[in-house]
């Protein structure tokens, strides 16, 4: 496998169709969960918000927008293009996401996940445990539901 260069950066509103370029490529229709723009921007002008752009070669590889309030924040979204993947980058992302957290005063990060996305073993990889669950919160295309789970990180 080559090497791939990879540079992470703070994004901001101007960013939003970067975003949305890799949740088109990296969120599978099936499930619904790839946000608008209109979402991202609104979301985006809350206080405490931050975007993380993965640029590979120049272009939107993967991408994290989380949320702060007080000592805590949630992950919103992390997204990689599927031909980025296996590169390190949602490992490069989550980690600065956890180190950006301390720097700023966060305890605990905090995520939700639909309970069959194969994403919750890269989250408890990366030292996350459930914490919670909804039923039947999900809907798929098909008119199945799935359980939200939530998860949880201590930061130190």
């Amino acid at each position: 496998m080559a090497s791939l260069s990879v540079q992470l950066r703070a994004g901001d509103a101007r960013d939003a169709g970067a975003a949305e370029q890799v949740m088109a490529a990296a969120f599978d229709p099936q499930w619904g969960e790839a946000w608008t723009r209109a979402q991202l921007l609104g979301v985006m002008a809350m206080p405490g918000v931050h975007l993380l752009i993965a640029e590979a070669g120049g272009e939107p590889a993967g991408f994290a927008l989380t949320r702060a309030v007080m000592d805590e924040a949630e992950l919103l979204l992390l997204g990689v293009v599927p031909d980025h993947r296996r590169h390190g980058i949602a490992s490069a992302l989550i980690r600065s996401v956890i180190a950006d957290c301390a720097a700023s005063g966060v305890v605990t990060l905090h995520l939700e996940v639909r309970s069959n996305n194969p994403a919750v073993l890269f989250y408890t990889a990366h030292g996350f445990a459930k914490c919670g669950e909804r039923r039947n919160y999900y809907k798929g295309a098909d008119g199945r539901h799935y359980d939200a789970h939530t998860y949880a990180r201590a930061i130190a």
